[in-house]
């Protein structure tokens, strides 16, 4: 059985980029999720209409914020490769005690954007806490996590 080894590391140890010049451009796609339990009170305030604090639409700031940190991946996650994101969906709904982020990211490329999803769903989840941490701190961000991804050398598809 052949042992997995770390691809950010040369012979030594050192961290390095991946050297991405001999593979091909292809159509990449990642999905990710986080989820934030915010409690009873905020979610009512949620499901009778958009949230507004202070600082503005909770939902719709989220979005903004998770659009952000997708583009600024690499600016973030010091070995993520910056690429041109061609495309960065981000969804937002709630369940019966928490609210759901998912995002869709994708580019033709040569190298994944599951990264760039899983910065968008984090930085919009820490954008739901601070717009709503006047109204509580009783909020937790239980789960961020990659959904799919596609177009690389394996693709990835998490069971429910």
């Amino acid at each position: 059985m052949k042992v997995k080894q770390l691809t950010h590391t040369d012979k030594s140890g050192n961290p390095q980029m991946v050297d991405v010049s001999g593979k091909p451009v292809t159509k990449r796609t990642a999905r990710a999720q986080a989820i934030v339990e915010v409690g009873a009170a905020i979610l009512k305030l949620i499901k009778q209409q958009e949230l507004v604090t202070k600082k503005g639409p909770v939902f719709q700031t989220a979005i903004l914020a998770g659009t952000m940190g997708a583009k600024k991946t690499a600016d973030l996650i010091p070995l993520a490769h910056p690429i041109g994101l061609e495309d960065c969906v981000i969804r937002i709904t709630t369940t019966r005690n928490a609210i759901v982020i998912d995002s869709t990211v994708s580019v033709s490329g040569k190298t994944g954007v599951e990264m760039e999803a899983l910065s968008a769903v984090t930085v919009a989840a820490l954008t739901v806490y601070d717009m709503c941490k006047a109204l509580s701190h009783d909020i937790m961000i239980k789960e961020i996590k990659l959904m799919e991804k596609t177009g690389g050398k394996k693709d990835f598809t998490r069971n429910p």
